[in-house]
């Protein structure tokens, strides 16, 4: 028992005193200490009611014979934070809570953890922290928030955050006024959860699942529904199965596992942060998963599940028809099924009395939206090391598209533009040092790309970036170009004018350009100068590799030999 060098000895005896303070008593000293980490905040609306969950869980913990203990993360709020300075630290959020995750457990001496995330970055960040300290572990999510509902013409619509979203573009060409956008928000997001479309929030929860991470029902039991309380009282008495049979995450989060959350992911049309996040995990766990791989996955894998922003589902609609496991049934020939998950069942017997209840939400595996999954790596001179798209989320015409190139070097500069209205139908806007180093901290770029939905451009420009694109994005919005600007990738030598090339159905990303222009103009460019110099973010980029290796802090040189 790993908790022991705290427990243990004469000279643990100032340990146990301090435990003592803690209500810790001398009956407990053979019972396991159990972390339940929890990222609960009063800022982020997924996690103002995670101190339930948490209590739940505490209480499954306790009637199975362990002593939990309750300590937090940090958890930033993708929505809040967009379109200011405040997105650059999202990302490099992702890094800091793998990291306090690892400082908590091993700084006292925890046997097994309960790991409470609901938002972007705090569930990839999360995972990471299994799986490297590969301490046995259980993830329980805090459920997704409804949708919000308005009446239109007599009718009930359905709204969402990302409704607010377009709706500025619609105000900014004049489409709707102010006072009906100031009448929207106060509608869109009735509670507590996670933004109620598939957004890289809701992405990871329900990918979680399909790793095997999490119970059946982590990622859609909405958060307001009484299921979702139950649900965490079970992982907090499931993680203390996972710990007298010592099955680690390394155990779970295999290469089949990760393949599994792939095919999910495509079937879903998921977040493109999904790529970001899952290579970032793999990394983590000592798993190679190529980019290539996904493709590979993508090609096989039909789309199934239109949900928002592609089409107007939510994940209530989504747990009502039968959430992940009945997704996964559908998909059964597919998967890898001897996958091990935190349930100690695997795969196949986990699906194996799931039920499809809607089948136009959850659609048949012969009868798909689309027979190629929802979401593509592109490559070509434009983006060596690759470039992703949520292919769901494009428009017919926009598969393969051609144009001029308009070139803008921050998000702030692209807004500008698209609020004037200079811009032209035909244009692919490049929004480039905005990447990992260059941002730093990859910003979502939300605004620009809904925007242009809310005036109506959304099939006639593509934007193609080193920066990353939300799990709300509709349109041809091809972010994670790598090489980024910053590090010298093909992207920074983009002029106003260069054809662009867009080939998704072939995964090509290409500009008119030949190597030895391309070179030409690198070699002629100034040294990139980073955009912030002092805390944390100069830190962040300093230490940041590539998206294309889930944007993960690069090893120091001669680490590998000196471990």
């Amino acid at each position: 028992m790993k908790s022991n060098t705290i427990k243990r000895g004469i000279e643990r005896a100032p340990h146990r005193a301090l435990l003592h303070a803690l209500g810790w008593r001398r009956a407990d000293i053979n019972k396991p200490l159990i972390g339940v980490i929890n990222s609960f905040n009063e800022i982020v609306p997924g996690h103002i009611h995670l101190a339930q969950i948490a209590q739940a869980v505490k209480a499954g913990v306790r009637s199975s014979g362990g002593v939990p203990f309750e300590v937090n993360t940090i958890a930033v709020c993708d929505g809040i934070a967009m379109n200011h300075p405040g997105m650059k630290y999202s990302l490099p959020s992702r890094e800091l809570i793998a990291d306090s995750v690892e400082i908590m457990a091993e700084a006292h001496a925890f046997d097994a953890l309960v790991l409470i995330p609901n938002c972007d970055k705090i569930v990839p960040g999360m995972l990471m922290a299994a799986v490297r300290l590969n301490l046995p572990a259980i993830v329980i999510s805090g459920g997704p928030m409804l949708a919000g509902r308005r009446i239109v013409e007599g009718r009930t619509e359905r709204v969402d955050v990302n409704t607010i979203f377009e709706a500025v573009g619609q105000v900014a060409a004049g489409k709707m006024n102010e006072k009906e956008l100031e009448a929207l928000e106060e509608i869109a997001c009735p509670g507590c959860g996670s933004c109620s479309g598939m957004f890289t929030a809701n992405t990871m929860n329900c990918l979680t699942e399909a790793l095997g991470m999490g119970l059946p029902g982590n990622g859609t039991i909405p958060a307001v529904d009484a299921q979702r309380i139950q649900l965490a009282e079970r992982a907090g008495e499931q993680v203390m199965k996972l710990w007298s049979g010592n099955i680690q995450p390394r155990d779970i989060v295999t290469r089949d596992a990760l393949h599994n959350a792939f095919t999910v992911d495509m079937a879903l049309g998921g977040s493109t942060n999904s790529v970001l996040h899952l290579i970032a995990i793999a990394h983590e766990a000592g798993v190679d998963f190529p980019l290539s791989t996904i493709n590979e996955i993508s090609q096989r894998t039909p789309h199934l599940s239109r949900m928002r922003p592609v089409g107007d589902y939510h994940l209530e609609d989504l747990d009502r028809a039968g959430g992940i496991t009945a997704l996964m049934k559908e998909l059964k020939k597919l998967l890898k099924p001897k996958a091990r998950t935190v349930s100690g069942k695997s795969v196949a017997k986990i699906i194996a009395k799931a039920q499809v209840l809607d089948s136009e939400v959850i659609r048949p595996i012969d009868k798909p939206h689309s027979p190629t999954g929802g979401i593509a790596v592109l490559f070509g001179n434009l983006a060596p090391e690759g470039a992703v798209v949520k292919r769901a989320a494009v428009a017919l015409s926009m598969m393969v598209h051609k144009g001029k190139a308009r070139v803008f070097d921050s998000e702030e500069e692209v807004t500008r533009a698209i609020m004037h209205q200079k811009i032209k139908p035909g244009e692919i806007l490049v929004i480039r040092y905005e990447g990992p180093k260059g941002g730093p901290g990859m910003r979502e770029m939300l605004t620009p790309t809904s925007l242009l939905t809310g005036m109506g451009l959304d099939k006639k420009i593509a934007l193609v970036t080193d920066g990353r694109f939300s799990g709300a994005t509709r349109g041809a919005a091809i972010g994670h170009v790598s090489p980024e600007a910053a590090s010298g990738g093909p992207i920074a030598a983009l002029r106003n004018g260069d054809i662009i090339k867009i080939d998704i159905p072939n995964y090509k990303l290409d500009v008119e350009l030949d190597e030895k222009q391309i070179s030409e103009r690198l070699s002629k460019l100034a040294e990139f100068k980073p955009r912030v110099t002092t805390g944390y973010l100069q830190r962040y980029a300093e230490q940041v590799g590539s998206a294309s290796n889930g944007a993960v802090f690069e090893e120091v040189k001669g680490e590998k030999e000196n471990a």
